[in-house]
C-alpha cells in the first residue's frame, strides 16, 4: 500500500497538518493549532487520522510531559510498518 492514497482519502484539516508538521515538524498539538488556526477539536481528530494512516509518531515532550510531539515519519518507517502489518496478517 502506498502512502499518497492514504493521504488523499483524509479530510482537508488532516491535510493541513500535514502540512504544517512538513513544514515546521516536530510540533505539540498546542502549537499545531497555533500554526494551523484550526481547533484544537480539530487538530486532535485531524492527528488521530493521520495516525491512522501511519503518517506521524508521537513522542513524549521532554519540556511539558503533559504534552506530546508530533512529527512526520519518514517514508522508510512507513514502509517497515506496514511490511509488518502484511506479515501478521
Amino acid at each position: 500500500m502506498t502512502d499518497q492514497p492514504c493521504l488523499d482519502e483524509l479530510p482537508p484539516s488532516a491535510k493541513l497538518v500535514y502540512k504544517v508538521l512538513e513544514y515546521d515538524g516536530p510540533l505539540t498539538q498546542k502549537r499545531i493549532v497555533e500554526e494551523s488556526m484550526l481547533s484544537a477539536r480539530t487538530v486532535r481528530y485531524a492527528l488521530d487520522r493521520l495516525d491512522d494512516c501511519q503518517q506521524i509518531e508521537e513522542q513524549v515532550y521532554f519540556q511539558d510531559a503533559r504534552q506530546s510531539l508530533y512529527q512526520l515519519r519518514s517514508p522508510a518507517e512507513r514502509t517497515e510498518e506496514s511490511s509488518a502489518e502484511a506479515e501478521l496478517a
